[in-house]
């Protein structure tokens, strides 16, 4: 049961992604601030597939949580992969908001006139509608 705390500890606060943006999940900040605090031992991908092999191992022996091992074998082996791949866990931080400038917001109008029809067309559109 502790491991189980332990796993949903790590696992609840989502990563950085390297491209776009991430959703942060409700009340992520409060455990992103305690795996900030465990610093590489926490971030680092090869030390959290390493955890959940070792976690995986004691369950194995009862039939009643061979499930959870399959699952902590399986996560175990994503991390391995992502840790290979150069990946690490980087913490969702809050950008400071700029308030847009008054003058910056004001676009220029447009140069060129919107396309109009030639004028025979329109007089065609005026007898056949009329």
């Amino acid at each position: 049961s502790a491991a189980g705390v332990l796993v949903c500890l790590l696992e609840y606060p989502r990563s950085k992604r390297k491209k776009g943006s991430t959703m942060e999940r409700c009340g992520q900040k409060y455990l992103t601030a305690v795996v900030k605090l465990f610093g590489p031992l926490t971030r680092n991908y090869y030390i959290r597939a390493i955890l959940h092999a070792a976690l995986a191992v004691p369950a194995g022996f009862l039939l009643s949580t061979i499930l959870g091992t399959v699952c902590l074998g399986i996560a175990s082996g994503i991390y391995l992969l992502a840790a290979v791949r150069g990946e690490e866990w980087r913490p969702i931080e809050q950008k400071p908001r700029e308030r847009p400038q008054v003058g910056g917001t004001i676009k220029q109008p447009p140069s060129n006139p919107p396309p109009r029809p030639p004028p025979d067309a329109r007089k065609k559109q005026l007898e056949v509608g009329g």
